[in-house]
C-alpha cells in the first residue's frame, strides 16, 4: 500500500485529495493546523464518507514549527502533497512576514524533511500563476464584458519570465523555485503545479481567496459582492476532480515528472471573466445579481489562462469537467449546505 502524506489537508484541495488518494486504495496521512474555517468540518465530512478509516490518520502540526513531525511523516510516506499555504494576495499585503514564513519558510522546512530521509518521497508542490506577476507587457483585447490575449491563443506557457509582484507572489515563488533547486541539487523527485483557480466542493471561500465559490456563496446567501476592478479579468478555472487527477498522472509518470514544472488550470476552454460568472449565475439562479466595484487588488492579472499543453504531452492529463457543469455542481454544493455556510458567513 502507499501513503500520501498532505500538508494542509484539511483544507479545500487538500481534503478533496485525501478522499481521492483514500478511494484509491492508499494510506493517508493529514497535517493541518486547523487555522482555517471550514477544516474542522472537512474532517468531520471526510470521517463520515464510504471509505476505509483505518487508512487515514491526521495530525495537527504547522509547518513553520513542527519539523519532527514533517520528518517523522515524511519518513513513512511515498508521496508528500504539499498544500499548506497562506493563500490570499491581500492578506500577503497585510502581514508580509507571516506570508513568507508559511510559504517560503514553511516549504524549506518540508524539503529538508524530505532531504534527509532515506526513503527521499516524491515531492508535488501547488504553486500559483502569481509567480507570473501582472504581465504588463502582454498584450491584451479589451471587449464589453473581458479581456483576452491578443498572441497567445493557448495561454501562457512554462518559459514565461518570472516576476513575483506581491509578497503572496514572491513567498510562493521563492518556495517554487527552491522545490525546483531540491531536484537539480539533491536530486529529489518533485513536481511543481502552477495553479491557476481551483474550484469545487466543499470550497469555503471568502472574498480575498476562491472567487468562484464565493460569489456562488454570496449570491445564495444574499451576501454584499465586491468586484475589485471592472470585472473584466479573466481566469481558468479548474474543477478540484481534474487537478486531484493531474495530482495522480504526475505520480504516476513520475520519471518524466521529476524535476518539471507545469501549468495547471482549466485552460483555454475553460475561462470566464467575473462579469461572465455573474451572467452565468443570474441564469442559473433566475435572478439579478447585485454588486458593486471597488479599485484594482495588488499584482491582479487583468488575464491568466494556463497553456497546459505540457502537461498533456507529458501525462496526458487535460479537464474533464467543463465551467457550466463545475458551477452547477458547486453551486448545488452550496445550496445543499446553506445552513452550515451560515455559520461562517
Amino acid at each position: 500500500m502507499k501513503t500520501i502524506f498532505i500538508t494542509g489537508g484539511a483544507g479545500f484541495i487538500g481534503i478533496n485529495s485525501a478522499k481521492y488518494f483514500l478511494e484509491k486504495g492508499w494510506k493517508v496521512f493529514i497535517f493541518d493546523n486547523f487555522s482555517r474555517p471550514g477544516t474542522e468540518e472537512n474532517i468531520k465530512w471526510l470521517k463520515n464518507e464510504s471509505i476505509s478509516k483505518k487508512n487515514l490518520e491526521i495530525f495537527r502540526g504547522d509547518v513553520r514549527y513542527d519539523l519532527e513531525l514533517l520528518k517523522k511523516l515524511t519518513s513513512r510516506s511515498d508521496v508528500v502533497l504539499h498544500l499548506a499555504a497562506q493563500v490570499a494576495v491581500t492578506t500577503s499585503v497585510k502581514n508580509p512576514r507571516e506570508d513568507f514564513e508559511i510559504n517560503a519558510l514553511g516549504t524549506f522546512n518540508v524539503l529538508e524533511a524530505v532531504r534527509q530521509s532515506k526513503n527521499k518521497p516524491i515531492i508535488i508542490f501547488s504553486s500559483t500563476n502569481k509567480v507570473y506577476g501582472a504581465m504588463h507587457d502582454t498584450k491584451i483585447i479589451e471587449s464589453n464584458n473581458r479581456y483576452q490575449y491578443q498572441d497567445l491563443p493557448y495561454g501562457v506557457d512554462e518559459n514565461r519570465v518570472l516576476d513575483f509582484h506581491s509578497p503572496y507572489g514572491c513567498s510562493k515563488g521563492a518556495a517554487d523555485q527552491y522545490i525546483r533547486d531540491y531536484a537539480r541539487i539533491y536530486g529529489l523527485k518533485t513536481v511543481v503545479f502552477r495553479q491557476s483557480c481551483i474550484y469545487g466542493l466543499r470550497q469555503f471561500g471568502i472574498e480575498d481567496q476562491g472567487w468562484v465559490a464565493w460569489f456562488i456563496i454570496a449570491s445564495i446567501l444574499g451576501k454584499p459582492l465586491t468586484i475589485y476592478g471592472n470585472g473584466k479579468q479573466v481566469r481558468d478555472i479548474l474543477f478540484v476532480d481534474d487537478l486531484n487527477n493531474a495530482y495522480w498522472l504526475a505520480i504516476e509518470n513520475i520519471k518524466i515528472t521529476t524535476g518539471q514544472v507545469y501549468n495547471i488550470g482549466g485552460g483555454p476552454e475553460n475561462q470566464l471573466s467575473l462579469l461572465e460568472l455573474i451572467d452565468l449565475l443570474e441564469k442559473l439562479f433566475s435572478k439579478k445579481i447585485e454588486y458593486k466595484f471597488k479599485e484594482w487588488r495588488p499584482g491582479d492579472q487583468p488575464i491568466f489562462v494556463s497553456d497546459i499543453r505540457k502537461a498533456i504531452e507529458h501525462f496526458n492529463w487535460r479537464p474533464r469537467i467543463f465551467v457550466n457543469d463545475g458551477i452547477e455542481k458547486l453551486a448545488k454544493w452550496v445550496k445543499d449546505n446553506e445552513n452550515l455556510l451560515r455559520d461562517f458567513f
